[in-house]
């Protein structure tokens, strides 16, 4: 029995060699698969990598009317300031600030007695001048009679040719003598004209319909007749209706034209107002490329204040077929701007495109791309035609804390 029971023993162990051998095989095989594995995984997560997600935008069509809002100063119709063109002391003054005032209307009187000297002394003197015409007047009717006299007692011989020449020229020149008379009085009419003129200067008058803005004076000031040089008695403003002034950047003034209208909103003030484009000053400021226009509002009830900001809002006219494109969706390079359209494969078309206004955010494309296009936000530099990008999509929005704090019903009070 011990002889059949000992060859058993090295098949058994054959056996188990032969076990661990192909467990070993297996692991190793496994092993082999497993690394493959993870070396494809890799591969393909490179892969998927170098793919670049990008997040679309679309062109937009522009509005049928453009709002441009900019700021503006309102000012008066009409602007007046008076100032002294009599030289004396305030005797009185009627207006005051806020008054409102018609044409011809007295603001104010000055008592200039110097002034009224002058003319007193002026007319004196022209009434002498104007006697001192019929004097040459009578003068030139006697020499031109003796002249007829003698005339005739030359030529009859009665009297010399000597005299008779000299009746002649003493007529002629008391003729000039009515004329240079004449002309002196005419001068002291035009002194005593200007003196009146200034005499009517001691009341200050409204040179036109408005409201007193401004009131520099009081009774018994000095005040001196100096055009522009002295202090101004009176400021006045004609505010039936207003001039709104505006500086428009130079992309947007070849839309403006008469017919144009805004809307005016001014701070203090609930209501608007409407305007209505007038004229430019046809010059831009160099310094910022704007020109001044102006605009013209009806202000019957007054409410619109000289020296006031308003917010302009101008209603300017613009194709709905124009093009806008964010900002950001723009490649600037050697081949100028350009746009990075997705088709439908999920490749990207570098397109150049020509660049129109400048709003700030949005561009306007005149032309390079279309409403179907899928554009690209934030494009990078190195991005080029025939890359494969693949596209983020757009998660649900998250609610914002405040949106959140809203749709929480308030807590019950307790009782």
């Amino acid at each position: 029995m011990s002889n059949a029971i000992h060859p058993s023993k090295p098949r058994r162990v054959l056996m188990l060699l032969c076990a661990v051998a192909i467990g070993a095989v297996g692991l190793a095989v496994s092993g082999v698969m497993d690394r493959a594995k993870s070396r494809q995984e890799v591969a393909a997560w490179t892969d998927d990598q170098a793919i670049q997600t990008v997040r679309l935008v679309r062109p937009e069509r522009g509005p049928a009317e453009q709002e441009l809002i900019l700021p503006g100063n309102v000012s008066a119709f009409y602007s007046g300031t008076l100032f002294a063109r009599a030289s004396g002391y305030v005797a009185s003054w009627s207006k005051d600030i806020g008054a409102r005032v018609t044409k011809g209307e007295v603001l104010a009187t000055i008592s200039a007695p110097d002034l009224d000297q002058q003319l007193e002394e002026a007319k004196a003197q022209l009434a002498q001048l104007q006697a001192a015409v019929e004097q040459a007047q009578a003068n030139a009717d006697l020499g031109k009679a003796t002249d007829n006299r003698t005339s005739q007692l030359v030529a009859q011989g009665w009297s010399s040719k000597e005299q008779g020449d000299t009746d002649h020229l003493t007529a002629a020149a008391r003729v000039a003598a009515v004329a240079v008379a004449k002309a002196n009085a005419v001068a002291q009419q035009a002194a005593v004209n200007r003196l009146q003129e200034l005499i009517g200067f001691e009341r200050i008058r409204a040179p036109f319909d408005g409201v007193v803005t401004a009131r520099s004076v009081d009774v018994g000031d000095l005040v001196n007749a100096g055009g522009t040089t002295g202090r101004a008695l009176f400021q006045l403003a004609d505010i039936h209706r207003v001039r709104v002034y505006v500086n428009v950047p130079q992309g947007f003034l070849g839309e403006l034209a008469p017919g144009v209208k805004a809307t005016l909103r001014v701070p203090g003030l609930k209501e608007t107002f409407e305007a209505d484009f007038v004229s430019t000053a046809n010059a831009l400021v160099e310094s910022s490329r704007t020109a001044l226009i102006e605009l013209q509002a009806d202000n019957p009830d007054g409410k619109l204040w000289p020296g006031a900001f308003a917010e302009v809002d101008l209603h300017i006219p613009s194709d709905p077929n124009t093009q806008f494109v964010p900002l950001t969706a723009l490649v600037f390079g050697l081949h100028g701007a350009q746009v990075a359209a997705v088709d439908a494969n999920h490749h990207i078309a570098l397109k150049p495109v020509t660049l129109g206004r400048n709003l700030g955010n949005r561009v306007e494309i005149e032309s390079g791309v279309s409403p179907s296009d899928r554009l690209v936000d934030n494009p990078p530099e190195s991005m080029q035609t025939g890359d494969s990008v693949q596209v983020a999509a757009a998660g649900p929005r998250t609610p914002t804390v405040a949106a959140e704090s809203k749709a929480e019903p308030a807590p019950a009070k307790s009782e």
